[in-house]
């Protein structure tokens, strides 16, 4: 049986619009459908106009095939947090309630260019800044959460209602959701992707990244940004075979789940099974310290990023963003260097290490997706990437004892982003079933 349209691929949809097989029109009217009929259980959107939707799928169906873009007619969902000309920015904030600034972020200029129809704003947590939950519920199941702060974004295109979406990542917003979520999610090398027009928490972590649900529908992105390997990749062909992987549980494995711990070693089998190379690595002596200097880094950029915030609406300002700004976490500006000099020393330490291998296998997330809307989980697993400005992808193919999704992500040195994109392929033929 053929698909219907909101099921498509960014891929796919591409495809059926070349072969004038599909208008954008009745695309952006099936994908509006689906959205109509689940919104109620998933409520992924902060801001959809259905008649500003069609309206930009009429104009695009006008454009000539010569002079389409590479994502032309491509739906893609914004997280709230990033700038669109035409579509409120509010942040998940009282502050910002239906404030409509008139420009464009520099990744969705580049979304514009490439012809894509931006579908509208997913939900996220305020400011992109907390862990508590929105009104967004996980597309598996509508009493779990979808993660976050990353939450409308990871569980629309879980759900069908959009084939792309942009998130962002500070600690693990956008790893998180795609691992609860069960689809691909993506964050590349730290500022390969402009963040101009986007809210900043940590200038020295918030990363632009995206989700799908094909790997192919990530490289698609990757190239409407830019990225590019110093050396492009080679085609792989065989699968796995021959390639060679580190798994590491890395210093926070205490807070692995069981069913984190039975996805780590099913997927350490499957591709030993597959004709892979796998061994097992420890963390270096010193390793350890990252997460602590993270949480430190972000402290202390986020007491300087809200404190025009803190000085004009005070009262409008969640709690614990109110303690960044006060200097309640107790962080010294002495703390703050040590913790800016540490991480920064790590970085080619850890690109070494990791230059060893295709990539390196590291947890997505503790467990399943925790029960309850009112907290996006835990990002225990994700924050040492962030810091260590490295990129990252979750593979999606297994599933918990409540049959929600875990992910495992892969990881490599920096600025190897197409290179880890390549080899996600072949690993999600394995475990991807």
């Amino acid at each position: 049986m053929s698909k219907a349209p909101w099921q498509f691929t960014a891929s796919e949809a591409l495809q059926a619009f070349s072969k004038d097989d599909l208008t954008v029109e009745d695309y952006a009217k099936s994908l509006l459908k689906r959205i109509e009929e689940r919104d109620d259980a998933v409520k992924a959107w902060a801001y959809l106009s259905p008649d500003q939707v069609l309206e930009q799928a009429r104009a695009l169906d006008k454009i000539p095939k010569a002079q389409r873009g590479p994502l032309h007619g491509v739906a893609v969902g914004v997280k709230d947090v990033i700038y669109t000309k035409g579509m409120p920015t509010q942040h998940n904030s009282p502050i910002y309630k239906d404030d409509q600034p008139e420009v464009d972020a520099a990744s969705v200029i580049m979304l514009r260019h490439a012809g894509a129809l931006l579908l509208g704003k997913t939900t996220t947590t305020t400011f992109a800044a907390n862990t508590v939950g929105t009104k967004t519920a996980n597309a598996h199941h509508p009493n779990r959460t979808p993660g976050g702060s990353s939450s409308g974004s990871g569980a629309a295109v879980a759900d069908f209602q959009v084939p792309l979406a942009l998130g962002t990542q500070t600690g693990g917003s956008v790893i998180r959701p795609a691992s609860f979520n069960g689809i691909y999610g993506f964050k590349p090398t730290w500022n390969a992707i402009s963040r101009e027009g986007q809210k900043i928490y940590s200038l020295d972590f918030d990363t632009l990244g995206y989700y799908a649900r094909s790997i192919e529908d990530l490289e698609l992105l990757s190239d409407v940004f830019g990225l590019k390997d110093d050396e492009p990749p080679t085609s792989i062909g065989n699968g796995v075979k021959g390639l060679k992987f580190a798994f590491f549980k890395t210093p926070q494995w205490s807070h692995a789940g069981p069913n984190l711990k039975k996805a780590f070693e099913d997927g350490k089998t499957q591709l030993q099974e597959a004709g892979a190379q796998v061994e097992e690595i420890d963390a270096p002596p010193g390793f350890e310290n990252l997460a602590k200097w993270h949480t430190c880094v972000l402290y202390s950029e986020g007491r300087v990023n809200f404190r025009p915030l803190y000085q004009t609406a005070k009262h409008l300002l969640p709690q614990d963003l109110v303690e960044h700004v006060e200097e309640k976490h107790g962080y010294t500006r002495k703390d703050s260097l040590e913790a800016f000099d540490g991480i920064a020393s790590w970085r080619p330490k850890w690109d070494a290490i990791a230059e060893k291998y295709d990539a390196v296998v590291v947890p997505s997330v503790p467990d399943e997706a925790p029960e309850g809307l009112g907290h996006t989980g835990s990002a225990v697993f994700n924050a040492v990437w962030t810091a260590l400005h490295v990129p990252v992808v979750n593979i999606p193919g297994f599933k918990g004892e409540h049959a929600m999704p875990v992910g495992l992500s892969l990881t490599t040195p920096r600025y190897r982003d197409l290179a880890l994109l390549n080899v996600a392929r072949e690993v999600a033929s394995v475990w991807v079933r």
